[in-house]
């Protein structure tokens, strides 16, 4: 798919929970290497540091990578590993399971979980004058059906599954530190 012409028309939907998570992993992480570097030496530093970068990594692609990135084109889906990228066109349904579903015309379903999911219920106010609260899952479907409903017949790109390459290199690079480092604790 490519990119849209219009940027500032793309919406991006990602759990705020993973953003949180990774901020404090990342602190964490920084606190742990500090205190090493501090308190033993920065040889022990960088050889604890792949194990705790492997840890954040872990994190890093649970927590936060998952997304839905939606446009007038189309939709890209990240989960872990993995991106789809399809237009509107291809697109038979959107559903909200206990997270947002996108139906495909190869008779695929592929679930996005980083983007809107179903959530409780919000509490109804105590006065009678307020309008209900409409839950914030369902208004990010009911916005991504109106987008899929106003798509132009132009947006058919194609089905693309591709692996995030950027992420596999980042974590071949963390295990080859990983083992460079055992290999240099087991020689001395």
């Amino acid at each position: 798919m490519a990119p849209s012409a219009h940027p500032e028309d793309a919406r991006l939907y990602r759990a705020s929970s993973g953003t949180v998570i990774l901020v404090l992993s990342v602190l964490l992480v920084l606190f742990l290497l500090g205190d090493t570097v501090v308190n033993g030496s920065v040889v022990q530093a960088l050889l604890i540091a792949p194990w705790m970068l492997l840890a954040l990594w872990i994190v890093y692609e649970i927590s936060f990578v998952s997304s839905v990135r939606v446009d007038a084109e189309g939709v890209t889906v990240r989960n872990l590993l993995r991106r789809t990228s399809f237009g509107w066109a291809r697109v038979r349904d959107i559903d909200m399971r206990w997270q947002l579903e996108f139906q495909l015309d190869d008779g695929r379903t592929v679930s996005c979980w980083g983007g809107p999911a179903r959530a409780r219920p919000p509490r109804p106010s105590r006065s009678e004058d307020d309008e209900p609260k409409v839950p914030a899952g369902l208004q990010a479907l009911t916005a991504i059906r109106d987008r899929w409903s106003a798509a132009p017949a132009t947006a058919d790109a194609p089905i693309r599954r591709t692996w995030d390459g950027a992420a596999l290199i980042a974590l071949a690079v963390i295990v080859l530190w990983a083992a460079a480092a055992l290999v240099f604790v087991n020689a001395t």
